[in-house]
């Protein structure tokens, strides 16, 4: 008994303490020394001992616990309210019409148990559609999954109904077929199965073969989960009702892969050769061109001189000339065969070249590797080449002028500029070409040439003293305006242009001075200006001196990005930083800048040579910085009949003399044999000769007029640097005193 009683009187403060059984419990087992310390734990609503502690704490769990199981069984019980809504309005729009949608998303859940079953074998390419999801809550993002090939022994999905590839049909609500020419692409089902399966669950069987094509301009979809694929959609046909077809507009499809290991921006000539070098590096590389232009990619330099005295009167439609050597090609580098379609560039096993046409790259994301076109489509890459070239600058005061000015304005550039001058040339009497460069005077005396045979009066008029006189000397412009004028043209000097309208059926240009010419049509030649739209977007450097994008010396602005052609402005690692526009200079650079896409690291040494020809008689190639404001030296001699660009051009093979000249080096700069002494010069007798253009007494450009075949020996004198004592002794190694 005294034993109970000791038991008793340990634990009746204990049973008459404010400590719930459970916690007393808790606490004998734990420790029994830490039972005072629980009464202070501060979770009681009284004062110790009182016997209301915890009350208010447990009412509140309690309360949260009962609240959170009601809330979860109303949100509970309001979805599958909400979900046999949506099943009820599915089953009941066996007459509505199936909105045109483009490619949409899937939701991530998986379906469950409500697919529908089907004891046809389906297709493995199955996109699921939400034909009530707007079109608006879609990331504007295509991504193609790729095809997956379906094993004969396949068994049929439950999650798409199948209908035969052979003879697509559409099923009724009835499951009965009431269509048989549906188109191929694509065939919706609005059949029984469809009532069993959520909104997002709605199957759509895919022929392998079919291309994926866009129902709205703007191409819409979001990356799909790993079990289905995306929805090849078509514009030809949506579904009205039950078995009905309606056709529509179908929009281009899609010709183009989303990513290419090497993008090529710009379809010219730094473009091509830059291809040709990537594929020479890498046999198997893939190499997308992406050109806004609607040709393949063509040399420029026949628009202003071959192809304007061909003899062919189809020379506008086949584009192909016949050299000074009498020879036949074609503008373009390669034929159509060249290239590779570029959809089917990802395809091909040993790589290729495809080129996208009647393209515009608008935005470039240098951090995620990928460029945005005009029409919002992204294509992803590895590394990008920039050679958008350039567009030919305007004079201010036609840009100002009326809408008839500018209609009978040719900015002369590309092969539909060429078509249209031909046209004009034939249709008009009066044609003035402003501007004494290259290109102004090349179709100066093109259309001279051709007014011979015809009653058309050819102009050029110009602000220099002479023709190409801030290129040439003066001795020798003012000799080339005469040759220019005894080609037909009248030649207009010191020309300052200050305003063009149109009065009665003509032109009116009036110049500074006050003369006034009138005319039929204007060419302006007055420069270009290189294109740089994609800097901003780009983060990329442009030359406040010279124009054109930044780039070190091996043409590189930044990572993965590179820059050729008449864009560049590089850094010569002999002459400074330039930028040059001529054609050699677009194979050259453009060929280093394949190269040191693939790994190559070249710096830019080469010295890029560019030509003229005023007709087949007389041309010059020159190298180097060419300006007139810097001092020069000549040295000429009397011409033969060999000195002559078309007699140089058969000796080379080639019409466009750089094709010859860039890849030869020169072994030595001494002449085989010491040639006589320079003859005395005679009065403007400027046949063939040599012209040196100094900078701090060294040659920083040459020109060889009327000399052919020596561009390597120039080459090798501008970049030894050197200074030199006697130019005459230089002039020597040309050979052009010898026949």
């Amino acid at each position: 008994m005294w034993t109970c009683k000791s038991i008793y009187r340990k634990l009746a403060p204990l049973a008459s303490s404010t400590l719930c059984r459970h916690t007393a419990r808790r606490a004998v087992l734990n420790n029994e020394r830490r039972l005072p310390l629980v009464p202070q734990a501060h979770m009681s609503t009284g004062a110790p001992g009182s016997g209301g502690e915890n009350i208010l704490y447990y009412v509140l769990v309690g309360v949260t616990c009962v609240g959170g199981g009601f809330y979860a069984y109303r949100t509970i019980r309001e979805d599958n309210k909400r979900y046999q809504e949506r099943i009820n309005e599915i089953a009941s729009r066996s007459k509505r019409v199936v909105p045109e949608q483009p490619i949409v998303n899937l939701p991530s859940e998986p379906p469950g148990e409500q697919a529908a079953e089907s004891p046809k074998e389906t297709s493995p390419e199955v996109a699921a559609v939400d034909p009530v999801e707007p079109p608006g809550s879609l990331e504007d993002e295509m991504v193609l999954e790729p095809e997956v090939e379906p094993t004969p022994t396949e068994p049929a999905s439950e999650q798409s109904v199948e209908i035969p590839a052979a003879e697509p049909v559409v099923e009724s609500a009835e499951g009965a077929p009431v269509a048989d020419s549906v188109p191929e692409e694509a065939v919706v089902q609005p059949s029984e199965a469809e009532s069993s399966l959520e909104p997002s669950q709605v199957e759509v069987t895919e022929q392998p073969s079919a291309p994926v094509l866009e129902s709205e301009p703007t191409p819409v979809a979001e990356s799909l989960p790993a079990e289905t694929a995306e929805l090849p959609t078509t514009a030809e046909s949506v579904l009205e009702e039950p078995g009905t077809i309606k056709p529509t507009d179908a929009p281009a499809p899609v010709e183009f892969p989303s990513h290419a290991p090497y993008l090529l921006i710009g379809g010219g000539t730094a473009s091509f050769a830059a291809a040709r070098s990537i594929r020479a590096r890498d046999p198997g590389a893939r190499v997308l061109i992406i050109t806004e232009e609607s040709e393949l990619p063509y040399m420029r330099p026949p628009l202003s001189k071959e192809l304007w005295f061909s003899d062919d009167s189809s020379v506008v439609d086949t584009l192909r000339f016949k050299q000074w050597n009498g020879k036949e090609r074609s503008i373009y580098f390669q034929p159509p065969s060249f290239y590779v379609s570029p959809p089917d560039l990802e395809k091909v096993e040993n790589g290729g070249v495809a080129v996208l046409t009647g393209k515009k790259v608008v935005h470039m994301d240098v951090r995620g590797n990928k460029v945005t076109l005009s029409d919002n489509t992204e294509i992803s890459y590895d590394k990008c080449l920039i050679a958008t070239g350039g567009v030919p600058r305007n004079l201010q005061v036609i840009e100002r002028a009326g809408e008839e000015v500018k209609m009978r304005t040719t900015l002369f550039r590309k092969i539909e500029d060429f078509k249209a001058l031909d046209k004009v040339s034939r249709d008009t009497k009066s044609i003035t070409i402003i501007g004494g460069g290259f290109l102004g005077s090349e179709l100066a005396c093109a259309l001279g040439r051709r007014s011979a045979d015809s009653d058309l009066e050819v102009i050029q008029m110009f602000p220099e003293k002479g023709n190409m006189g801030k290129v040439l000397p003066e001795y020798l412009s003012n000799w080339t305006t005469t040759k220019v004028k005894s080609e037909g043209v009248r030649v207009i000097t010191e020309a300052l242009v200050k305003n063009v309208n149109y009065t009665d059926g003509k032109l009116e240009i009036k110049l500074k001075d006050g003369r006034i010419v009138k005319t039929d049509h204007i060419v302006a030649a007055v420069g270009l200006e290189p294109s740089v739209e994609l800097a901003k977007s780009a983060g990329l450097e442009v030359d406040s001196d010279f124009g054109g994008y930044r780039v070190n010396a091996e043409l590189q602005a930044r990572s993965n990005i590179w820059v050729a052609g008449d864009a560049a402005c590089f850094y010569d690692i002999r002459l400074g930083r330039r930028r040059v526009e001529h054609h050699d200079h677009a194979v050259v650079s453009g060929r280093l800048a394949g190269e040191n896409m693939t790994g190559a690291n070249k710096p830019y040494w080469h010295q890029s040579m560019f030509w003229s020809d005023l007709g087949p008689d007389v041309g010059y190639e020159a190298i180097g910085i060419v300006d007139s404001s810097l001092p020069t030296v000549g040295v000429f001699a009397k011409a033969t009949a060999k000195d002559t660009p078309k007699a140089a051009t058969e000796k080379s093979g080639t019409g466009i003399r750089s094709e010859s000249e860039t890849e030869g080096t020169a072994s030595s700069t001494v002449a085989s044999t010491p040639p006589p002494s320079p003859e005395p010069q005679q009065k403007d007798d400027y046949g063939k000769g040599v012209i040196f253009y100094l900078r701090d007494k060294v040659v920083v450009g040459i020109i060889l007029w009327n000399v052919f075949n020596r561009m390597p020996i120039a080459r090798k004198i501008i970049k030894d640097g050197e200074e030199h004592a006697d130019l005459n002794e230089v002039a020597k190694l040309f050979n052009i005193h010898q026949d």
